[in-house]
């Protein structure tokens, strides 16, 4: 019985992690990559292979919103700027890290805080600034416990003039998950050779799909599944 050559030194790379590596949020939905090698925010099909990777979230994640409604416009505009800069300094001290981003999440600082967008709700003297919240997630720490932090953090910092914040959905996400494509190979690679092996001496596998990027799917809680878009055939040589 032999494995294909280009299952054994598809796993070599498999220490190095891309230069684009990036935090991605996960939906409830599988997730991929455009042709570039970049993530994506097309969603795919729902179905998974049954080799996959399953570990916990890197962080828990909630929309915030924080709006205005100050009379003048540019009173308006400082009061929102204020409060988020507010969000900002206490940050550290309450566990939690501001971000912005649909799919892909990028760090909310004080360098870059006041690009926000500032949109209307639908009422008159009205704006407001969305942007992420998130908590990483410690060993043993569930959603609840992510989503009360964050809670007495919002309850905690002070809101400049007529401002409000409040925070909605939870979903996680995960840092560079190309970084466990040789754990994922390897899960493929063992689960190949016990395959080829009930057919006896002489069998081997072809196997596709192992130079596509990691693709995930949201489990329970704070739990994802991990896993390369491959198959593999199992022939006699």
């Amino acid at each position: 019985m032999r494995i294909a050559l280009a299952l054994i030194a598809a796993t070599l790379p498999a220490a190095a992690a891309p230069a684009w590596a990036q935090e991605v949020i996960l939906t409830s939905q599988r997730r991929g990559y455009n042709n570039d090698a970049v993530y994506s925010d097309g969603v795919v099909a729902t179905s998974r292979p049954i080799i996959n990777l399953r570990r916990a979230a890197d962080y828990a994640v909630q929309n915030v919103r924080v709006a205005g409604d100050a009379r003048d416009a540019a009173t308006r505009r400082n009061d929102l700027h204020a409060t988020i800069r507010n969000m900002l300094d206490a940050a550290a001290r309450g566990g939690v890290e501001l971000a912005t981003g649909n799919y892909v999440i990028e760090p909310l600082t004080a360098a870059n805080y006041k690009n926000l967008p500032l949109q209307g709700d639908g009422r008159p003297d009205t704006d407001q600034a969305n942007f992420l919240i998130k908590v990483r997630l410690a060993e043993g720490m569930d959603l609840k416990a992510a989503e009360d932090r964050i809670a007495r953090f919002v309850n905690s910092v002070p809101k400049a003039g007529r401002t409000q914040v409040s925070v909605s959905g939870m979903t996680v996400s995960v840092v560079d998950p190309d970084q466990y494509r040789g754990q994922i190979i390897d899960l493929i690679a063992a689960d190949a050779a016990i395959s080829a092996g009930k057919f006896g001496t002489g069998s081997g596998v072809d196997v596709t799909g192992l130079d596509r990027p990691v693709e995930w799917a949201r489990g329970s809680g704070t739990e994802v599944f991990l896993f390369l878009p491959a198959s593999y055939v199992v022939r006699k040589r």
